[in-house]
């Protein structure tokens, strides 16, 4: 058995420093809390170093009798999420500064990123869902921090979900065990094909509805407007972006190494899926004033798209390459709009930002290039990861998807006008200057970060590409 901790790197110090961070915060005077914040940071810095050099020396393995896969998605997918860790603790800065529960903060950020590192690389069903329960749980105290009336309203029908679709992918897993006699992918693979259609087809969709869940997809987003609404701008960029990557992630791997020879028809059920999930999502977006519901249902949008390469796992080699972009992509390009309105506290609803390139110019820049991405508008990463992931779909067969997802990103183009359009916008009715008081410096420097990410991303992407190809291991 390969019991090399040296492959953990990036989770162990994310752990490691949720537990000192904890320990040293019940310890530290209130004003002196931020030490804290810069010990998360370089617990970042360091999970993004050792995943560098993983990735430089070509150090693929499995760890703890391949329950762990160290292999080209989960060191990209480690860099992804490290980056939008380090984001998003630029623009909660202000958010927590001097709280009474800042150092649970920084804690809880760290626990449920080192969930999501774990699901990427999770190789092995019992694997899979303690990662889920560690990615999940922390996520519902940090929904609720504020500890107002609507945070608290979003974290409870966030944990009623999670809860309910949790135990739904526990039974999936007990189902699959049943069939295979196994919980590894690599068994599960020679197992499942030969075991009862009915155990198999239930116990994937139980283990895939919890998958659907950390996604945010169609049926299981109703959590997501709800709590991206109720919580902490920060914290509604973290549930909007990282749970999508350690679940897509690792709903891919799992279709790609335990279940491609069933009798199971997933890529038709997951093309649905993705249809009904981008469709809805941006039929909702339509009529959304509130910034962050906007954003909420236009995540729901970016998703079905995402599980356009899930539908086409194993059917072309280019699926991989394109989920693993438009996902580093979609980040970058969704923490930077996140990242404006929590620069802007009192901007909460699309009339508020009237005005902001006039008084704002530098925040209304990055609004463009990042709702314009979020279209797929060259030059930026998303333009790239949209191009990518339609022509896996039409390479695996999914034509009549990729034309649906088209016709989506045109409509989707009109409810991002509407935000954009009142930035230019000068009438007697503009908002006051109040409406446009910033919370800081920290946010402001997240959103020209993460914009510039976005741009980079789409003029570098064919210098990037090549990181995200690569076997998965089994």
């Amino acid at each position: 058995m390969n019991e090399n901790l040296a492959a953990l790197v990036p989770e162990l110090a994310l752990v490691g420093t949720a537990v000192i961070g904890l320990l040293a915060g019940s310890w530290l005077p209130r004003r002196r809390q931020w030490i804290i914040a810069v010990l998360a940071a370089a617990a970042c810095a360091a999970g993004l170093v050792a995943t560098g050099v993983t990735m430089a020396t070509d150090r693929e393995q499995t760890v703890f009798a391949h329950a762990f896969a160290v292999d080209t998605a989960t060191d990209f997918g480690r860099l992804t999420v490290l980056g939008a860790l380090l984001l998003i603790a630029g623009m909660s800065v202000e958010t927590v500064r001097g709280h009474k529960r800042e150092t649970e903060y920084w804690v809880l950020l760290l626990l449920t990123g080192a969930g999501t590192l774990a699901l990427i690389g999770a190789n092995d069903l019992l694997t899979l869902f303690a990662a889920y329960l560690l990615a999940s749980i922390p996520a519902y105290a940090l929904a609720a921090y504020a500890k107002d009336e609507r945070g608290t309203e979003a974290a409870l029908k966030y944990y009623l979900m999670g809860a309910l679709l949790g135990t739904t992918m526990l039974a999936g897993t007990a189902l699959l065990y049943a069939a295979g006699h196994a919980t590894l992918y690599r068994e599960l693979n020679t197992a499942l094909p030969t075991a009862a259609y009915g155990l198999v087809a239930v116990g994937l969709v139980g283990v895939l509805a919890g998958l659907l869940f950390k996604a945010g997809a169609v049926p299981a987003h109703f959590w997501v407007p709800d709590v991206t609404d109720g919580a902490p701008a920060p914290v509604a960029a973290y549930v909007t972006t990282l749970p999508k990557i350690g679940g897509l992630i690792a709903g891919f791997r799992l279709l790609h190494q335990a279940v491609p020879g069933t009798d199971v028809n997933w890529p038709l059920l997951l093309g649905v899926v993705a249809a009904v999930t981008m469709t809805l999502g941006n039929l909702a977006a339509f009529f959304q004033s509130s910034v962050k519901r906007l954003l909420a249902y236009s995540t729901i949008s970016q998703v079905g798209y995402l599980l356009m390469a899930l539908a086409v796992a194993t059917r072309t080699d280019l699926a991989q390459r394109s989920l693993l972009f438009y996902l580093a992509a979609y980040a970058a390009t969704n923490l930077a709009a996140f990242a404006v309105v929590t620069e802007l506290p009192h901007a909460r609803t699309l009339d508020d930002y009237r005005g902001l390139a006039r008084r704002r110019p530098g925040l209304a820049a990055v609004l463009v290039v990042c709702l314009l991405g979020l279209v797929g508008t060259p030059p930026t990463g998303v333009f790239l990861g949209k191009l990518e992931i339609f022509s896996a779909a039409v390479d695996g067969g999914f034509t009549w998807l990729a034309a649906l997802a088209v016709a989506n990103t045109v409509a989707s183009l009109f409810y991002y006008l509407r935000w954009l359009a009142p930035l230019f916008r000068l009438t007697p009715a503009e908002p006051s200057a109040t409406a446009f008081a910033v919370s800081g410096r920290w946010s402001a420097a997240t959103a020209y970060t993460a914009g510039a990410a976005s741009l980079l991303l789409g003029v570098a992407g064919g210098a990037v590409l090549p990181l995200t190809t690569g076997p998965l291991l089994p």
